[in-house]
């Protein structure tokens, strides 16, 4: 836990004063959704080290599958407490925030906007067949390594892969 509190706080040293109020401007109208958004990313980023030690803080495979998982966990989390609709708006800003404070190269941001939408749909699919309050991270997890067996190469900003995840070349 220490090294998370560590992480986090070198993190919020690293924004700006505009940046930090941005992130203000997600985080203190939704506080519960802000607290599972960020116990979201922490579960995330482990279980992507976990299974895929060697990509999961590059551009491969494992990149894509912690982005989906971390969307979609930020939702099974948020729709536990309201409605999946909320919990898809609460999401989709807090994701898309993440990749305007923290920019990359256009190829590596149109990546991860793109997995964090497939784990948003996968959820969004995933939750008429399993009341919200039942949902396990396992279903996702085990959803998402089905979906890195057909994950695609990126190599342009115009492509468009659908539904599947996309990584770059390892």
């Amino acid at each position: 836990m220490r090294k998370i509190a560590k992480i986090l706080f070198n993190t919020l040293r690293t924004l700006s004063f505009q940046k930090l109020l941005m992130l203000l401007k997600l985080v203190v109208p939704h506080p519960l959704f802000s607290i599972l958004g960020f116990y979201a990313t922490v579960k995330s980023f482990t279980l992507a080290q976990k299974f895929f030690p060697n990509s999961s803080s590059t551009n491969g495979v494992g990149n894509s599958f912690r982005h989906g998982l971390w969307s979609a966990l930020i939702m099974m989390y948020c729709c536990k407490i309201s409605s999946p609709q909320k919990a898809l708006k609460f999401c989709k800003e807090m994701t898309d925030l993440h990749e305007e404070l923290f920019p990359n190269e256009p190829l590596e941001k149109k990546m991860d906007l793109h997995n964090n939408q497939v784990g948003m749909n996968l959820f969004m699919e995933m939750l008429p067949g399993i009341h919200r309050q039942f949902f396990e991270k396992k279903f996702i997890i085990d959803r998402l390594f089905e979906k890195i067996k057909t994950a695609k190469i990126l190599t342009n900003l115009e492509e468009d892969h659908g539904n599947h995840l996309v990584y770059l070349e390892e």
